[in-house]
Formats: structure tokens, sequence, C-alpha cells
């Protein structure tokens, strides 16, 4: 029996993929034409093109007007894209998911950050705190206070896992505004949290960084779960 549609698409994307993983194709680099491509595959045109649309969607190849597809930078910001989707349509038990690995990667983040953050990378980092300590607008504080972590993580000098915990961060911006809103108290918890884990870099110290950020997400984390019923 004929292979189906859907199974030559994803032999096709894997195919590109490999020749991309092992370097026939460059960031950058013009793909051959879709004929061309689909006769050196062994596959249909139409499947050649499914799999250059999908790919296009995952931020692998883009379509330049008039010139053809190409294989983008691969930035790890653009592939991950579509997980800041997943993230921003989850709600409930997938939510508190989301808000645990959160937990684990800012700590982690934060910690790399300790050890390896400029002194002008630092002043970014305080400059949010100290906004955030400078108004009682919770749309203002909240703005400052995904700031402050997207400064941290971009001090760790690792943008894949930048690229995951904006995705997290951004996508769980609701969360924070619920408990902001629910919780009485919650924005001076925040501010204290965050000065734990401004002075843990200041101090150059990893572990007292990793912990002030684990202490600081599990907070949320854990209200959230107290609003579901979660264990």
């Amino acid at each position: 029996m004929p292979a189906q549609k859907g199974t030559v698409t994803q032999r096709a994307i894997e195919q590109i993929k490999a020749m991309i993983a092992e370097g026939l194709l460059e960031p950058g680099q013009r793909l051959p034409t879709e004929r061309d491509l689909a006769a050196q595959l062994g596959i249909s045109r139409s499947s050649m093109r499914e799999a250059i649309r999908a790919l296009t969607v995952l931020g692998v190849l883009e379509a330049r007007h008039g010139s053809g597809i190409y294989v983008t930078q691969l930035e790890a910001g653009d592939l991950l894209e579509t997980f800041g989707v997943v993230a921003d349509l989850s709600r409930g038990p997938r939510l508190v998911e989301l808000l645990e690995v959160r937990r684990v990667l800012e700590s982690t983040a934060t910690a790399l950050a300790a050890a390896r953050i400029t002194p002008e990378q630092l002043a970014v980092v305080e400059g949010h705190l100290t906004a955030m300590n400078a108004t009682d607008d919770p749309e203002e504080i909240l703005a400052h206070d995904l700031a402050f972590h997207r400064a941290i993580a971009a001090a760790a000098g690792n943008d894949t896992m930048a690229a995951i915990l904006e995705g997290l961060s951004s996508r769980t911006f609701r969360a924070r505004v619920w408990r902001g809103y629910q919780q009485e108290d919650a924005f001076a918890r925040t501010r204290r949290e965050h000065a734990r884990i401004h002075g843990a870099l200041a101090a150059r110290d990893p572990e007292a960084a990793r912990a002030a950020a684990a202490a600081h997400v599990g907070e949320v984390e854990q209200w959230l779960r107290g609003q579901l019923g979660s264990p």
C-alpha cells in the first residue's frame, strides 16, 4: 500500500533537518528549488511543499519573496517560539507544570548569572528592582518583574535557556497578575524576593542566587496549586 501523505511529508521534514544537522545546508543558505529537492529526496512536490511550509512555521526555513527558501540563522529564540504558544494556551494543571519547569530553569539561570554577570548587567537588574520598589501600580511592577528576570537570563550567557525562560515567563504573566490581584501583600513579598535575588547576584553567590530564585518562583507555583486544589 502507498505511504500515507502525512508520513511522506514527515520523512521529508526529517531529511531536510538531517541535511542541516550534517552541514549540507548551512544557516543562511538557499535551498535547492522545490522541484530539485523533491527529486533529490524521492518524494512528490506536494509533500515537499508541505514539509517546507511546516519547517517555515517552526522557524527553521524562511521564504524570501522573489528569491527562494533559505535556512534561517537557527537562533534559539526563533526555533522555540512555538513553545511559547503551547505555554500561552495552557491552563490549570498544565500551567502548574510550566511553573514547575520555570522554577527549575530560573534557579539554574540565576545561579549561572551570579557567576557570570557583568557590572553593567547587574546595574540593569538593579534598575528594574529600584523601579519596582518606586511604584504601586500593578502593571508597572509586573512589567519590571518581567524585565528583571529577562536581564538575569541574559546575564546567564545561555541563549537557549533564555529563550525557553522568555516563553515561560511572559506566558505565565497572567498567573502573576491573578496572584497580585487576589492576594494581599503579594507585591510586597515579590519585592522582598527580588531583593534577595539581587543581593545574591551582587554577592556573586551562585548557590544563594539559586535558592532565592527557586523560592520566588515556588511562591507563585504553590499559590496556583492552592487555587486549583493540586497537591
